[in-house]
């Protein structure tokens, strides 16, 4: 996600909270997704797959699998901060696109969301005190 940058960028105070998953092809670490549960939320970051390995479905393989787990964890809603030119990526696993937007480090950004079995509605201000 971020290769032309040094690992302590893409270190968080909250990794060791996270559940840290990966997919591979033989022996080599294709690609990984961080999971964050907070009660019946969850959020995933850090998704990423090696780019001589992308457009070959491990991402879509690894992202399946995480939202089955999360549901069956009995997580209810799951979110992302999705690059905006990713969001169709992401709508592709029932996730729909939030009004929350913001910029790091020269990306733009969307939240996208998908609830699991029925509705939580909660505000905006709700959604980021995460």
């Amino acid at each position: 996600m971020w290769p032309d940058k040094d690992f302590d960028f893409i270190k968080l105070k909250e990794d060791g909270e996270g559940t840290h998953y990966g997919l591979f092809e033989e022996e080599e670490l294709v690609s990984v997704v961080s999971i964050f549960i907070h009660g019946v939320q969850a959020q995933f970051r850090k998704f990423a797959t090696l780019s001589r390995h992308q457009n070959k479905g491990y991402g879509s393989k690894l992202l399946n699998y995480v939202l089955s787990e999360t549901e069956r964890l009995g997580v209810k809603r799951i979110y992302c901060n999705a690059r905006m030119d990713k969001a169709m990526f992401y709508e592709k696993f029932g996730l729909s696109k939030t009004d929350a937007t913001f910029s790091k480090s020269g990306k733009d950004y969307i939240v996208m969301e998908r609830h699991i079995k029925g509705e939580m509605n909660m505000s905006q201000d709700e959604l980021f005190k995460i």
